[in-house]
C-alpha cells in the first residue's frame, strides 16, 4: 500500500461523519413533495446505487477510500471511467439527493451538498497524486468530465 497523508486520513474522516450525518432522520428543513418527485427520486438513488456498485466493480480489489493511489494500482479508464474520472463519487452524490428528494428532507440536500463540495476537494487532491503516478493521467483528464461526461 502507498504511503498515507494526513490529507488522506481528513478526507476520509470528514466523508465518515458527513455518512453518519446523513444516516441521521432529524425533522429539520423538511419539505412538502408530490409522489411524483419523491419516485423520481428514488428511482435517482436506485439508479446511483446500481452504477456506483457497477463502477465500483471496476476497481475491485484495488479500491481503497483514501485518494492516495494504492500501490500496484493502475489507471482505469474504461467502464463508467470513460465518462466520469470519479463515477462513484458522482453516484454517492445523486444517491444522497435521489433519497433526500424521496424522503423529503432538505437536512439530507444539505448534507448531499457538503458531500459534493468534500468530493470536489478530495478529488482535486487525488488527480494531482493520480497524475504523478501515471503519465497517461493529463491526457485522460482533459478528455473525460471530474463527475459527468459534461462537467
Amino acid at each position: 500500500m502507498a504511503q498515507k497523508t494526513t490529507q488522506d486520513y481528513l478526507f476520509v474522516g470528514i466523508q465518515l461523519i458527513l455518512f453518519m450525518a446523513y444516516a441521521l432522520e432529524p425533522d429539520l428543513l423538511t419539505f412538502g413533495r408530490s409522489d411524483t418527485l419523491g419516485n423520481l427520486g428514488l428511482l435517482l438513488a436506485v439508479i446511483a446505487v446500481l452504477t456506483g456498485f457497477g463502477a465500483f466493480t471496476f476497481l475491485w480489489k484495488k479500491f481503497s477510500p483514501f485518494p492516495t493511489p494504492v500501490a500496484g494500482g493502475e489507471l482505469i479508464t474504461v467502464g463508467p471511467f470513460a465518462y466520469a474520472r470519479h463515477p462513484i463519487y458522482t453516484c454517492l452524490v445523486a444517491a444522497a439527493f435521489g433519497y433526500a428528494f424521496y424522503t423529503g428532507s432538505g437536512y439530507r440536500m444539505v448534507v448531499g451538498l457538503a458531500l459534493l463540495v468534500l468530493f470536489y476537494f478530495k478529488s482535486s487532491y487525488e488527480e494531482k497524486l493520480l497524475e504523478a503516478q501515471y503519465p497517461a493521467y493529463s491526457a485522460y483528464r482533459k478528455r473525460v468530465g471530474r463527475f459527468t461526461p459534461w462537467i
